[in-house]
């Protein structure tokens, strides 16, 4: 069960190196990245944002670093966000600010001067300052959609920055749970309370309303030899992920091993080496129906699976049994909020789900999608938060009713 073991699929042609995007496609390109790393930089703080570059220097990296973290941070913890993802999509050479420590919003002071005769006033304020940004990040936004699996050792470690800024979230649910708000039903009990703290006296309502969290997300990564070019992007997604909550990940193969703990570490390179000690089949055959049943017998029928986000993370190719796969599936999508699996296979030209383990799969999948790229996984990350279009399908028999609630 090789490298070789590979089916084909794919989305069109996609660019190339030679072929640099434009500057508002690259600035597009990081707010999709600013997005797939948390920050809700929606469309119209992106309308803002790309007005603001208008209105500056699209070409100095300063007034680009500006204009984006004005626009596209809406509080205190995308700061953080923001500094990450703008060191790897624009690089650290000549950074305006320091990774570490978010920068201080400029003071401006109107500075009247008079003008030496026979100059242009604002000739060499209007002047670029350094390279254009286009040119700094062309390599980044081409990057978003090459296959890992062609990357040489440059790229993947640009690729790998760009992944240390991905943040994964479930889709959100509303809990039994409820705190105080200013619209909702009527809290009695702190009703009264406010009453009898005014002698009896008449007073506002007190509401409350209903919290929401974010579903449990379990991720199923794939380490068997054919997925082995993909191995070490798709463990460094999950790194990202688990490092938010209610997050666990778990790594098929030839076994089933946990891999939560490890991933926890802080540090992306010290994570993958605690995962390469603890994961004893790399590159080894695929028994995804074996694997399914252990999961759900251990830990999915127990409670982790039952109303959470299951990601697989496969090219759907099974030693075993197809007709175990299906079931376990069956068995998955009863429990699960949704259930969605990522194939690298399936962006390449004239795929179709043709192996026996993925065409088992398929019909209990809520959302397939592709898995080779960084852009693939951006749009991974909003499939998981809920973010796609349309619901899930409508099943032939049954549902899950309370189950996926």
């Amino acid at each position: 069960m090789g490298p070789g073991r590979c089916g084909a699929g794919g989305t069109g042609p996609r660019p190339g190196p030679e072929e640099p995007p434009r500057a508002d496609a690259v600035l597009l390109g990081f707010a999709r990245a600013l997005r797939a790393a948390g920050v809700d930089a929606g469309a119209e703080r992106t309308h803002a944002f790309l007005r603001a570059v208008d209105a500056l220097r699209p070409g100095v990296r300063a007034d680009v670093y500006w204009a984006g973290r004005l626009t596209l941070c809406g509080d205190r913890d995308d700061l953080e966000r923001y500094e990450r993802v703008f060191a790897a999509y624009f690089g650290t050479a000549d950074a305006p600010v320091r990774a570490v420590r978010p920068a201080p919003r400029p003071r401006l002071r109107p500075v009247l001067r008079e003008a030496p005769a026979g100059s242009r006033t604002g000739a060499s304020d209007r002047e670029p300052q350094g390279p254009p940004v286009a040119s700094l990040a062309s390599s980044a936004e081409v990057l978003r959609h090459r296959d890992v699996a062609e990357l040489d050792a440059a790229e993947r470690a640009q690729l790998r920055r760009l992944l240390a800024a991905f943040a994964l979230r479930g889709a959100s649910r509303r809990s039994a749970r409820r705190r105080p708000a200013r619209r909702g039903t009527v809290d009695p009990r702190r009703t009264v309370r406010e009453m009898l703290r005014h002698g009896g006296e008449p007073a506002l309502l007190r509401r409350h309303a209903r919290v929401d969290r974010p579903r449990r997300v379990v991720l199923l990564v794939d380490v068997s030899g054919s997925m082995a070019p993909y191995a070490d992007a798709l463990l460094r997604f999950a790194h990202a992920a688990v490092r938010g909550r209610r997050t666990e990940a778990f790594t098929i193969g030839t076994r089933l091993t946990r891999v939560t703990r490890e991933l926890s570490h802080r540090d992306a390179d010290l994570a993958m080496a605690a995962v390469a000690e603890a994961v004893p089949d790399w590159r080894g055959g695929t028994r995804l129906g074996e694997l399914l049943r252990a999961f759900l017998d251990r830990w999915g029928q127990r409670g982790m699976a039952r109303g959470a986000v299951v990601v697989l993370l496969s090219d759907g190719w099974e030693r075993g049994d197809p007709r175990l796969l299906a079931e376990q599936m069956r068995r998955l999508h009863r429990l699960a909020h949704r259930v969605v699996w990522a194939n690298p296979r399936k962006a390449r030209p004239g795929y179709a789900p043709l192996a026996a383990g993925m065409a088992a799969a398929l019909p209990s999948v809520d959302a397939f999608v592709e898995g080779h790229s960084l852009a693939a996984l951006e749009r991974l990350a909003a499939v998981v938060r809920g973010a796609d279009a349309g619901p899930p399908r409508a099943r032939a028999a049954g549902g899950k009713g309370a189950e996926r609630a």
